[in-house]
């Protein structure tokens, strides 16, 4: 069994940068044991004032875009500059893959040895929603640690880009040239979320290809909304794979482009607020969780809901009087 240890060994431990509790505090707030969540909530708010000092980066792309070279290149480039760069992945399909803490290591393997960076997979098996609130509490145990740029990486597809939005301040989307019909085979919702986009793999033959597409949906994205934030969202071409110059090709330009948003934002107020609500939306979003958790722990609440469910099925019950039903029921309980 998994040793517990008392909550002044994790916040020291977390305050002064060690890795091995920070991974250990991580584990805390991953386990879904009552006395662990008990724990890990004390730990969180004892470094709570620590948190909030690093710049948030979600990244996201269709499978095959290259995210792991791309934040093997982008990474190593941030630590070269002097940053701490903790990597976390948001996966929520690794219960069907058998998980994929092995793969992330050995996709990013020289980012994994490098002394600047943290690389932590999420855990496998888990529900998006479960591993939503785990990402955004490792975060400010990343963030207390002393880590001054957190990239949230979705490996699931799908839901797992709007729940990575919710949690960072700058979200960026990965692309690829040439891959046919681009525009209707990307989802317009993920690209409205998208505070920038990068073609990826922009060099050698594929460079003319990745300039046409980076013309194509710059175009793409003038039919858009104004996001009201005073940022019109960007689109680079880039490539991970090492050229003579000191970066890759690219590379410093996506950072750059980074700090410029993060400077706009910052003075005209819009990352304090985009901040706030995502607060707001984490809160609103565990009471449901625990409200529904709640509500389906109640004795004897499945064999009523299976009696319901049978009628609705059968048609002899419609669904509206059927949650009217579950409901008088439950709060008469109480």
């Amino acid at each position: 069994m998994r040793q517990r240890f008392p909550a002044h060994h994790y916040i020291n431990g977390i305050l002064t940068g060690d890795r091995l509790v920070l991974s250990q505090a991580i584990t805390l707030v991953e386990s879904r044991l009552v006395d662990d969540q008990a724990l890990a909530q004390q730990v969180l708010e004892a470094i709570l004032p620590k948190t909030g000092n690093s710049i948030r980066i979600g990244i996201t792309g269709v499978p095959g875009v290259g995210k792991s070279t791309f934040i093997e290149a982008f990474g190593s480039y941030l630590t070269k500059l002097g940053h701490w760069l903790a990597v976390l992945t948001v996966d929520p399909t690794s219960q069907r893959s058998g998980g994929s803490l092995l793969g992330d290591k050995t996709r990013m393997e020289s980012l994994s040895m490098n002394p600047s960076a943290y690389i932590r997979p999420s855990p496998a098996g888990d529900s998006l929603g479960g591993v939503a609130h785990r990402t955004r509490e490792t975060i400010l145990l990343c963030e207390a640690a002393g880590f001054d740029t957190i990239l949230v990486e979705t490996v699931g597809v799908g839901q797992s880009e709007t729940v990575v939005h919710g949690m960072v301040d700058f979200f960026l989307l990965l692309m690829l040239a040439g891959a046919g019909d681009e525009l209707q085979g990307m989802k317009r919702g993920i690209m409205e979320l998208a505070d920038a986009l990068v073609i990826t793999k922009a060099d050698g033959d594929n460079r003319a290809a990745a300039n046409r597409a980076r013309v194509d949906y710059q175009n793409a994205l003038h039919l858009f909304p104004p996001t009201g934030t005073g940022w019109f969202p960007p689109v680079l071409t880039c490539s991970a794979l090492p050229d003579h110059s000191a970066s890759p090709s690219g590379i410093t330009n996506v950072w750059q482009m980074i700090e410029q948003h993060q400077q706009l934002t910052t003075q005209n107020g819009v990352r304090n607020r985009r901040r706030q609500e995502q607060q707001l939306t984490w809160f609103r979003s565990l009471l449901r969780q625990r409200l529904e958790g709640q509500f389906y722990n109640q004795p004897g609440i499945k064999q009523q809901l299976d009696r319901l469910e049978n009628q609705v099925l059968a048609g002899t019950l419609l669904p509206a009087p059927a949650v009217d039903i579950v409901l008088k029921q439950s709060l008469d309980s109480h």
